[in-house]
């Protein structure tokens, strides 16, 4: 595909994609189907601290919850990664040794974007050679905003090239893009750059994720897949806090994507808080009474 081509994106229909969302809000879940999905969603969560007061001590702690919600509920998996800036993956890294669980590293003047190339690539060489396993790159959305789209797309690109195997995540920071349809372009731009995940939000910016955002960027995913055969993965961040939205999400991915897209490898939740609901709601199904909120630690 050209360049040209690439931005000859499709245009969203608005309010046929809030129709649509709407249906995914709707339908009823089952006891048991309902358990598989939060178990689902917190084997998928990103745990993040991203924060200008955080500490080698808050990341510390983070880590212990990380590898210990076992702890908290008998029988509940991993979380999959823990989050946080490019000078706390290496103490990330040592406290989730042997866990099975990644360190993901924002990298490119988070959450801005606002820097030279080359300070992009330097902060994420950083990132990886302290050991991350996974980096949150976010784009230049005034460059995007601009209609420099090739800008866009060449500075993608160079970052993945600096991240090799190592998994990129491509932050669109959506509630920035104004519409839709630069959603979608946007998410195009991203994938045929060398993106292995998309993801919505920084987390810093309201509004963060929503459901018919991420309808449009599950959709350019699919397109994509249907031209490459190519799996590309799916990270909404920001704003997804309780069980329900969470489950809501979860059957918008299995209707869009289906279940090769049910798993951690090609969708995460950017979503700290989210742990500690879903532990509330299966300690419930569990005894039957929910445990209060400071049961469960917030970091």
């Amino acid at each position: 595909m050209s360049f040209s081509d690439l931005l000859n994106t499709p245009r969203i229909d608005k309010l046929g994609v809030e129709e649509r969302v709407s249906r995914f809000c709707k339908r009823s879940i089952k006891n048991t189907a309902k358990s598989y999905g939060l178990h689902l969603a917190l084997s998928m969560i990103d745990l993040t601290t991203l924060e200008g007061k955080d500490t080698y001590d808050k990341v510390k702690r983070l880590c212990y919850k990380a590898r210990h919600l076992e702890d908290s509920l008998e029988g509940i998996p991993n979380v999959a990664a823990v989050c946080v800036y490019p000078n706390f993956v290496r103490i990330a890294k040592k406290e989730l040794q042997d866990s099975g669980i990644n360190v993901a590293s924002v990298s490119t003047a988070f959450p801005s974007g606002n820097a030279s190339l080359e300070v992009k690539i330097s902060d994420t060489k950083f990132a990886i050679d302290e050991g991350a396993d996974e980096v949150d790159m976010v784009i230049s959305r005034g460059k995007f905003l601009s209609g420099e789209y090739n800008f866009v797309y060449d500075e993608i690109a160079a970052i993945k090239e600096v991240c090799g195997k190592n998994h990129l995540k491509v932050i669109l920071e959506t509630g920035e893009l104004e519409t839709l349809d630069s959603v979608r372009k946007a998410s195009d731009i991203a994938i045929y750059a060398g993106a292995d995940f998309i993801k919505t939000s920084t987390g810093k910016i309201n509004p963060a994720s929503t459901m018919p955002v991420t309808f449009v960027m599950l959709n350019a995913i699919k397109d994509y897949y249907n031209k490459t055969g190519i799996k590309i993965g799916m990270k909404p961040a920001g704003g997804i806090s309780t069980s329900k939205i969470a489950l809501q999400y979860l059957v918008m991915l299995k209707e869009t994507l289906g279940d090769d897209w049910m798993n951690k490898s090609l969708f995460r939740f950017g979503a700290s808080s989210l742990a500690n609901d879903i532990l509330m709601q299966l300690q419930k199904q569990k005894s039957g009474i929910y445990q209060a909120e400071d049961y469960f630690s917030k970091d």
